[in-house]
C-alpha cells in the first residue's frame, strides 16, 4: 500500500476543512450499501471517475462520511491520508491513484457499517455460482482479480463485486452485497484473458493503466447480481517455498491467515484492539458456515485457474447437484 493513515481529532478536521473549503470545486455523493459518502475534490478526473464508479446518492440525503481529495498539482508533493473516526472524515492530499481514493471511500463506509450496523467489509471479489456465493480474499499481488475474472467465464457465474463486498449475518447465513456500480480494471487484464480485450479497449485508462469499466458491456446485465449467500471462501497466497497448492482450512486457521495479513485489507482506517477483535469474531463465524480453502498461486495463471474452477464446481455440485 502506498499510504499510511494518520488519525486526527474532530478539531483538526474542522481546521483543515476550513482551510480547504474554498478550493474544493466539485462535490458528489455516492450510495455505498445504504451509506452516503460525500466527495469533495478540486480534481475533475477524480470527480468523473467517482461518478462512473459508484451508485448515485440523492443530494437531499445527508452524508454519513466524507472524503476530501485535494491536489496541489505540484510535482514531488507528498501523499498524505488523514482520518477523523469521530466524524468519519478522510482527507487525501495528492493521492493520484484513484484506486486509493475509492478504497478509502469504501473504508469510511465500512467503518460506519461496522460500528453502527454490524455489517463487515471484505476486501475481495465475490461471485455467485448457481445461487451460491464464493468469496475470493487475498493479499495484494496474489492474483485475486485475475482469478475472479477467470471464474466469470464459467457458466452460471455472476459478479457481485470484483474488489470489495459488505457482509451481513442473518442466523446461519452470511449475505454478501455489492459495493460499487462498476469495476476498476487493469489494462493487462486481457493479456491473461483475451476475452476481455473489448472491455479494456472501451475504458478510459488513467496514468496507472487502470480505468472504471462496466462489466455489463461485455457479459450482459444478467451476469451481475447485487447479493448472494456465501458458501465458500477461497484465500490466496503466493509462496514458492510451499509445494502444497490447495489446502482446506479450519475456521481458526482461516482467521489466523487473515490476521497475519491484516485481514487482506490495507484500507481499514481504524485498527485498534477492539476493531481487530470484532473482525476476527466475524470471520470465525463466517468460516464456520462456509468451506474455506487456501490456494497457492505459484503455478502459471491458467493452471491455477483450473484448480480454482474445480473448487467452484464443487460448491455447485454440493449444493445443487449440477455439473459444469
Amino acid at each position: 500500500m502506498g499510504y499510511k493513515v494518520e488519525l486526527i481529532s474532530p478539531d483538526e478536521k474542522d481546521r483543515i476543512f476550513e482551510e480547504l473549503k474554498d478550493k474544493l470545486l466539485y462535490e458528489r455523493k455516492a450510495h455505498l450499501h445504504g451509506i452516503c459518502i460525500k466527495l469533495y475534490t478540486n480534481s475533475k478526473r477524480i470527480k468523473d471517475m467517482w461518478e462512473d464508479n459508484f451508485y448515485f446518492m440523492s443530494e437531499f440525503i445527508k452524508s454519513h462520511g466524507r472524503v476530501i481529495a485535494y491536489y496541489t498539482f505540484k510535482e514531488g508533493e507528498p501523499e498524505r491520508v488523514l482520518y477523523d473516526p469521530y466524524t468519519n472524515t478522510a482527507f487525501l492530499f495528492n493521492v493520484g491513484y484513484y484506486g486509493y481514493v475509492k478504497s478509502i471511500a469504501l473504508g469510511v463506509a465500512g467503518d460506519v457499517l461496522e460500528d453502527e450496523h454490524g455489517i463487515y467489509s471484505i476486501h475481495g471479489a465475490c461471485l455467485d455460482v448457481s445461487g451460491k456465493g464464493v468469496s475470493v480474499i487475498a493479499p495484494s499481488g496474489t492474483g485475486k482479480t485475475t482469478h475472479a475474472f477467470g471464474l466469470l467465464q464459467m457458466r452460471d457465474v455472476k459478479l457481485i463485486s470484483d474488489d470489495w463486498h459488505f457482509v451481513r449475518n442473518f442466523g446461519d447465513e452470511f449475505v454478501a452485497y455489492t459495493s460499487e456500480k462498476n469495476c476498476y480494471i487493469r489494462d493487462d487484464l486481457s493479456k491473461i484473458w483475451p476475452e476481455y480485450h473489448y472491455l479494456v479497449e472501451k475504458v478510459d485508462l488513467d496514468r496507472e493503466g487502470r480505468g472504471v469499466a462496466d462489466i455489463r458491456w461485455l457479459l450482459g446485465k444478467e451476469h451481475v447480481r447485487e447479493s448472494t449467500v456465501i458458501k465458500m471462501v477461497i484465500l490466496l497466497k503466493r509462496d514458492p517455498e510451499d509445494k502444497e497448492i490447495i489446502r482446506k482450512l479450519t475456521p481458526d486457521e482461516g482467521v489466523g491467515y487473515l490476521q497475519q495479513h491484516s485481514f487482506c485489507n490495507p484500507h481499514l482506517l481504524v485498527n485498534d484492539e477492539r476493531k481487530t477483535r470484532l473482525r476476527a469474531n466475524f470471520f470465525r463465524k463466517l468460516f464456520s458456515s462456509s468451506e474455506v480453502y487456501l490456494v497457492n498461486t505459484v503455478l502459471p495463471p491458467l493452471e491455477t485457474q483450473e484448480k480454482i474452477r474445480a473448487l467452484v464446481r464443487g460448491v455447485r455440485e454440493n449444493h445443487q447437484g449440477c455439473k459444469e
